[in-house]
């Protein structure tokens, strides 16, 4: 009956056509084993919400220590993605097709509590099954949670107030390419309700092209996926000369691409195989607009010691990193007043002669990524040493300034 209901939701995917605003909205997918080159899981979350500064925190938690994506007015006790040390690692998109009549709560808005329990005292997917029936009803939640571990789990549930429905990655089933896709609608829920089909569209596209060739990465999803503007109902792909902006205007709408002016963040968390060390499992993450943003790896091994880039600074209460990336957002959407937020002035992101933010910013991300790629190797085998990567980091912060200003 499942596989049923995950065709016919899929189906509704290719077809559907839903206008929904600027509503909280994510794009997000699991990747297992199966078609990632090294064959560890990766777990993406693309986040649309209106709280554009985010951050990086760090904490104990009840069981295991953890690090999670925090909005940066938010006090402790939601989280919006993470990673604990476990390898336990948690994210969502809104849903808006599960909740039923007779299941509809005033409580509601819940998922970021939910995640950062979950967090503090789940090791794999077996707890969090557990956690979920435990969980006081009503949960407060309609929200597709993905969830990977260090044992080898890979799965989406689907959760409103009074219930839970998993969804296995490894479950060829389901998953007979190795993933799973998710937007703001779920397989079990409403059919044809929710939002989000034209992104699941896109990214739809884009990764069944390139499954079979197991070249899923962070640095691939980042690059193919976070600052993707492909449109999948449009038939057009901005980064390609003949779709360009630039032909006309310069101007284009701000409507279903994956990356939308509510974007915040984005985040790829790597996984690790069932026989390696928890402590391996990297939360990549690009903080701001991630067209305009920069990625870097974080571990929950150095506790509180991250990057302070990421983290929230004791004046501006905000990181550094996203405060950058929003500097730039705000250039290619320019236009305040009447309903010119709607409007992406496209060419300072991306142009013809190369030096669009996105161009000019990838050269430092990927001295980034080989700077650090040495050392996970080497890592895998002795573990990760604070003494090198404090160095690292040291000297990402720097490359990330320099290309900061490069845009300037």
């Amino acid at each position: 009956m499942l596989k049923n209901i995950l065709k016919s939701a899929v189906s509704a995917a290719f077809f559907a056509i839903i206008l929904s605003g600027e509503c909280l909205a994510c794009t997000s997918a699991i990747f297992t084993g199966k078609v990632t080159p090294d064959g560890r899981p990766l777990m993406w979350k693309h986040r649309d919400t209106g709280d554009e500064n985010n951050h990086i925190a760090y904490f104990k938690g009840e069981k295991y220590a953890f690090l999670a994506l925090l909005n940066s007015h938010d006090s402790i006790g939601k989280a919006w993605t993470g990673v604990n040390s476990e390898g336990f690692s948690i994210m969502n998109t809104a849903s808006y097709n599960l909740q039923e009549p007779d299941e509809k709560s005033s409580k509601k808005d819940e998922e970021g509590a939910l995640m950062y329990s979950a967090l503090a005292n789940c090791k794999n997917l077996g707890n969090f099954e557990r956690f979920l029936d435990e969980y006081p009803r009503p949960m407060g939640v309609e929200v597709n949670f993905g969830v990977i571990d260090a044992e080898g789990g890979a799965a989406y549930y689907e959760v409103n107030n009074t219930r839970w429905v998993k969804v296995d990655a490894n479950d060829e089933k389901i998953a007979p390419n190795g993933y799973l896709i998710y937007t703001n609608f779920s397989y079990t829920g409403r059919f044809d309700e929710g939002a989000g089909y034209e992104r699941y569209q896109t990214a739809s596209g884009i990764i069944s092209r390139n499954a079979a060739l197991k070249i899923f990465t962070p640095q691939w999803i980042f690059n193919n996926l976070s600052r993707s503007f492909e449109h999948s109902i449009l038939g057009i792909d901005l980064t390609k000369p003949e779709f360009s902006p630039e032909n006309a205007s310069g101007w284009t709408i701000d409507q279903d691409f994956i990356p939308r002016k509510i974007t915040s963040a984005s985040v790829v968390i790597q996984g690790v195989k069932p026989t390696e060390n928890p402590e391996m499992t990297i939360m990549w993450t690009v903080l701001g607009y991630p067209p305009a943003g920069i990625a870097l790896p974080l571990w929950v091994k150095p506790g509180a010691d991250q990057p302070a880039i990421v983290m929230r600074e004791k004046d501006s209460k905000h990181a550094e990193i996203c405060s950058e990336a929003l500097k730039l957002k705000y250039k290619s959407f320019p236009i305040k007043r009447g309903n010119g937020s709607k409007y992406l002035y496209f060419t300072p992101l991306y142009n013809k002669a190369g030096t669009g933010y996105m161009q000019k910013l990838a050269p430092y991300e990927n001295r980034i990524f080989n700077l650090y790629a040495k050392y996970i190797e080497k890592w895998r085998k002795t573990g990760v040493s604070i003494i090198e990567l404090k160095s690292l980091n040291n000297q990402v912060i720097s490359i990330i300034r320099e290309g900061y200003r490069n845009c300037e």
